[in-house]
């Protein structure tokens, strides 16, 4: 199979010759330069498929199930284990369950999985603390890093790990300080306030290119579990606002939900629930 190599940034993205009509418009990021061999036993575990369902077996994510089989790679970000040292990285590893790539750091005693700093390279040392340089891949608290620098995978509470810009490409920028808070412009636009204690890594995640990427085909969507999505316009008017009529109709409203909620960015949330860390951007 041919295909022509564009390199972006650190990544590169291939585009096939059309040898099948799904190939026409595929564009998928190149996966050669990671490693080929099997995860570190140690540090996988199985995952069961949810197919969308609660712990009760009910249906809360339509759209969803089937899919392709595999290992959840177990990536840590700030365990105690790793705290106040350093590591060098072996190898960039693809990990199924998430966008961007994880690597494989050797820390003396023991080997951890991380999530991928962009601009990172096999072997660069990666320090884990609180007196750490300001450079990418380092992690250490919000506090410690100065203004205008970009972070990624950022602790919403500390002590309860990295929740906040974690996939492919993402990062949040520290815009200044107020008191104990550290307030960051999120990647949504959203300006929010983080205690200061809450650890992050410097820098933004790899594989950038994820967004640009087209699957060219529903059978690729169909190996991630995500089904066929339904329009409602061609329901019925008893499963969907947007159902029936006679002959084609465009829905005759403006988009909604089954529910009948808007779909077209209306704020929803209530007033008494608004978040007080959240100081400028969206509050949905």
């Amino acid at each position: 199979m041919k295909s022509n190599i564009i390199t972006s940034q650190e990544v590169v993205l291939k585009y096939y010759d059309p040898m099948t009509p799904a190939q026409r418009g595929t564009v998928l990021v190149d996966k050669r330069s990671l490693w080929k061999g099997s995860p570190v036993k140690s540090l996988v575990k199985g995952v069961a498929r949810k197919g969308g369902r609660n712990s009760s077996g009910k249906l809360t994510v339509r759209y969803r199930g089937g899919g392709s089989k595999y290992i959840m790679r177990m990536v840590s970000f700030y365990d105690k284990s790793i705290w106040n040292k350093s590591g060098i990285i072996e190898r960039f590893e693809y990990d199924p369950s998430r966008t961007g790539f994880i690597s494989l750091v050797d820390f003396g005693n023991e080997r951890k999985y991380l999530l991928t700093t962009a601009g990172m390279k096999q072997g660069d040392k990666i320090e884990i603390g609180e007196t750490v340089s300001v450079v990418p891949g380092n992690a250490t608290f919000l506090k410690n890093v100065p203004n205008g620098v970009q972070v990624h995978s950022i602790e919403l509470v500390p002590g309860r790990g990295a929740v906040v810009s974690r996939s492919a490409g993402s990062y949040s920028t520290i815009l200044g300080r107020e008191g104990e808070y550290i307030i960051l412009k999120l990647t949504s636009g959203e300006k929010r306030k983080f205690l200061g204690d809450c650890k992050c890594i410097i820098g933004s995640v790899s594989n950038p290119d994820h967004k640009n990427e087209k699957i060219g085909k529903a059978g690729r969507n169909r190996w991630k579990g995500i089904k066929p999505h339904v329009r409602g316009v061609a329901m019925n008017p008893v499963d969907h606002p947007h159902g029936g009529g006679e002959g084609k109709t465009s829905g005759g409203r403006h988009p909604c939900s089954p529910w009948g909620l808007s779909a077209k960015g209306k704020k929803t949330r209530s007033k008494r629930k608004v978040n007080k860390m959240i100081v400028g951007g969206s509050k949905k």
